[in-house]
């Protein structure tokens, strides 16, 4: 444990649990490192990860966007190429791409929509969009006619996000530049979402804790309301 992390515990009350408001005030304090840092947030949930009916797959418009700029790639047919450019899209691919991409295995992306007509062709570099987490998804709001309004909303801040194997999730919803207005909003927000989403199958306690924390900084405890 570094002496700078050994200082910054000492402004996290160890066993105390923070209202969202103290937390995003603290989580600015205690981020010391030279670099514009993200905010996390860390959810621990009751949900069993091997039961099909109890995963955990959404998405989220958050109000003021994570603070990184992704590139959008859109997969539409020649009559949709003109809104993908006017909604901002970074990248737009027909099928001449879509076999480059299979062949190279290169992308330059962080996120693709498709239209539903582009799915099938999209097939063939599923093994190299698959593994990346790259393949678009009708269940991620990521695949559908709205080309204009897929392109706008990523490009606006929308994320999708599940839970990982453990059954926790844990998700970017800024960074400390941010102001504490716009980090509590994105933070509220993306708990509404989750909250919303809890399978109806499941018994127990849903959200067993919740932690916030920046890149490289203490993790601080959130009451769960």
């Amino acid at each position: 444990m570094s002496k700078r992390m050994d200082d910054l515990r000492l402004k996290v009350e160890k066993d105390k649990v923070y209202s969202i408001e103290e937390a995003v005030k603290l989580v600015r304090e205690t981020s010391t490192v030279k670099f514009d840092a993200s905010v996390e947030v860390h959810a621990r949930l009751g949900i069993d990860p091997k039961k099909s009916d109890q995963q955990i797959r959404t998405t989220v418009v958050l109000p003021h966007g994570t603070g990184k700029t992704k590139k959008v790639a859109a997969f539409v047919g020649a009559n949709d190429e003109k809104d993908a450019k006017t909604a901002g899209a970074d990248f737009i691919y027909g099928e001449e791409d879509i076999k480059k991409i299979k062949d190279t295995g290169k992308v330059e992306f962080d996120v693709a929509i498709a239209t539903p007509e582009m799915m099938p062709k999209l097939a063939v570099a599923a093994k190299v969009l698959g593994p990346k987490g790259l393949m678009p998804n009708p269940k991620s709001g990521t695949v559908d006619t709205n080309v204009a309004k897929m392109v706008e909303e990523l490009k606006k801040g929308k994320i999708a996000f599940k839970n990982d194997a453990t059954g926790n999730i844990h998700q970017l919803i800024g960074k400390v530049s941010f102001e504490e207005a716009q980090i509590k909003e994105n933070l509220e927000t993306f708990l509404e979402t989750l909250k919303k989403v809890k399978p109806q199958g499941m018994k127990g306690t849903y959200i067993k804790s919740l932690y916030l924390t920046s890149a490289m900084g203490p993790s601080i405890k959130l009451e769960i309301v």
